[in-house]
């Protein structure tokens, strides 16, 4: 069946409500998800704690964990993008349904795209909301350090890099058993403060999917959101510091809003900063420690922590195994940024073979560059960056240049360069930090 067969058959999802369990050791929250004559769902989040602190009946743990299961609802909503939402579990006013809708709407904008779906912000969910209001204690948390979700690639290495003077009061943040996340982890000496907080999936979805029901890219991004926050709470950290950097506000498709990063963009930065000061907590600060920065300079500094080239992992193709496919648009991408500061036998160091050797991967560069006109579904850089990424590249290397290089040359007449350092304005980074990152671009400049 087709998107509007799909709706047709299935028109009603429901969020039915979660439970809170709550001991010593763990929080377990379980959602109670239904599509309307196909299926229920019960997937679950596992979160260990570190105090005899109960936190279930705070009113803030319990919004956020409210808010948690609307994130979490869209991976099981898609499966027949049912045109009416109902919100049984607690109720919604006006501006949170209007919040909630431009979340699915554009984070799910590559889904909509891939699958060939036109619809509208208007027209592709009605939201209905009959429970209560969310009542609770009042909260009283003692906040301080840093909560660093890390994803195991050179951006989360960077962001380590600059918090490590407050490496006493941080902790490092992963979802499920990601090889890669928890490998950077260990590497930056967070062994023994790594959060792992684990999510389960109901079989019942990934059953469906198989079976031809809609599926394709969600927006995780705000499920890491979300989701920190709670761990925030329970570990009393004070900020909530991302690796997300100024590229990931560029659309994915040519002058259009489709954009595969959008959670990690800063419009959605903005919105859930709003959002989670209204309606959940103002006391922890959620920001990306990188958003000043562009790619070019992020690799920059990656680039000279030589002692994390062997570890970082920024496949997602190869994420849970911690290895490099060497096949995808993120292991081109990153080479390609590397290949800017590396030379040949660095970059054979990292990743066992030379992509920039390999014709196969042309038609990649030539989405990252800019060449065609969409990039690669992924979490790359901008246009831009890579372009200017190329020519550093083959300046850098005289006469060797790659057989990739070769033919982009043959293709473009592009002369931008990164002459000077970028700092973009456009971020919520508390002014501590915004000086340990000027620091940081002040000695690459004079290196």
């Amino acid at each position: 069946m087709n998107f509007n067969e799909f709706r047709k058959k299935y028109q009603v999802f429901n969020f039915n409500g979660y439970d809170i369990y709550e001991d010593e050791k763990n929080i377990e929250i379980t959602y109670y998800f239904e599509i309307e004559g196909l299926s229920k769902f019960y997937p679950k989040w596992t979160i260990k704690k570190n105090t005899n602190k109960c936190f279930k009946e705070l009113k803030s743990f319990k919004e956020c964990v409210f808010s948690l299961g609307l994130v979490e609802l869209i991976s099981y909503w898609k499966l027949t993008c049912s045109p009416i939402v109902n919100i049984f579990s607690n109720s919604l006013d006006e501006y949170q349904i209007k919040w909630w809708k431009k979340l699915y709407f554009y984070g799910l904008g590559e889904f909509f795209y891939v699958n060939k779906i036109k619809t509208n912000m208007n027209d592709f969910m009605e939201i209905k909301t009959f429970g209560e209001k969310i009542e609770g204690k009042s909260d009283d948390f003692k906040l301080k350090g840093n909560l660093i979700p890390v994803g195991g690639g050179k951006d989360s290495f960077v962001s380590l890099e600059l918090l490590k003077d407050f490496f006493e009061d941080n902790h490092t943040y992963v979802i499920n058993n990601v090889k890669s996340a928890i490998n950077a982890s260990v590497a930056a000496g967070y062994s023994e403060k790594l959060i792992n907080v684990q999510r389960t999936l109901d079989n019942n979805m990934i059953k469906l999917n198989k079976e031809g029901f809609l599926n394709g890219h969600t927006p995780f991004s705000a499920l890491v959101a979300f989701s920190s926050i709670i761990v925030a709470m329970i570990y009393s950290k004070k900020y909530i510091c991302l690796s997300n950097e100024a590229s990931a506000n560029e659309s994915t498709v040519l002058n259009d809003e489709v954009n595969h990063q959008y959670s990690k963009s800063y419009e959605f930065e903005s919105d859930f900063n709003e959002y989670v000061s209204k309606y959940i907590t103002n006391e922890i600060k959620y920001f990306s420690l990188l958003r000043p920065l562009s790619e070019f300079d992020i690799t920059h500094i990656f680039s000279k922590l030589k002692k994390y080239h062997k570890v970082f992992r920024s496949c997602n193709v190869g994420s849970k195994s911690g290895v490099w496919c060497n096949k995808c648009a993120k292991c081109l991408f990153v080479y390609v940024m590397l290949s800017a500061f590396l030379n040949d036998d660095e970059l054979y160091e990292i990743f066992n073979e030379n992509l920039l050797e390999s014709e196969e991967m042309y038609e990649l560069l030539k989405e990252l560059s800019g060449l065609k006109e969409n990039k690669p579904f992924e979490c790359v850089g901008t246009r831009s960056e890579v372009n200017s990424a190329i020519l550093k590249a083959i300046k850098l290397r005289g006469e060797n240049i790659p057989l990739l290089y070769k033919k982009y040359l043959k293709e473009t007449s592009y002369v931008e360069v990164y002459d000077e350092q970028y700092f973009n304005s456009e971020n919520f980074v508390p002014d501590k930090y915004i000086e340990i990152i000027k620091n940081k671009l002040k000695e690459l400049k004079n290196a």
